[in-house]
């Protein structure tokens, strides 16, 4: 397992996102009827993510073709699944704040 990189909280409801060097690479915004909008880094929209009707999100590309989904974990955090179910990563609560996240 490697540290893939981290998510902190922004301004407004933002989640800017980093490699595990420190890099933005993108961020997510509040979408206007729930779920979020995801741009890269140069602020080219990307995709969104929608609740799941089982809690979670479901993630799709920006043409609207679903890619993956995240499921809470137990104790905290979050599990991440491909576009067929087979799990590709997790994410932990950071100590200061908003998520690391690891490749399984």
């Amino acid at each position: 397992m490697s540290k893939k990189g981290y998510s902190r909280p922004g301004l407004f409801g933002t989640i800017n996102h980093y490699d595990a060097n420190g890099k933005k690479v993108g961020e997510s915004r509040q979408g206007f009827f729930g779920g979020m909008n995801n741009f890269d880094a140069n602020g080219k929209k990307i995709g969104h993510s929608s609740p799941s009707f089982f809690r979670g999100m479901n993630h799709y590309d920006n043409n609207g073709q679903k890619v993956g989904e995240s499921r809470p974990r137990i104790f905290g955090g979050v599990n991440y699944y491909d576009k067929k179910g087979h799990k590709k990563g997790h994410s932990n609560p950071g100590f200061f704040g908003g998520f690391n996240h690891y490749d399984d």
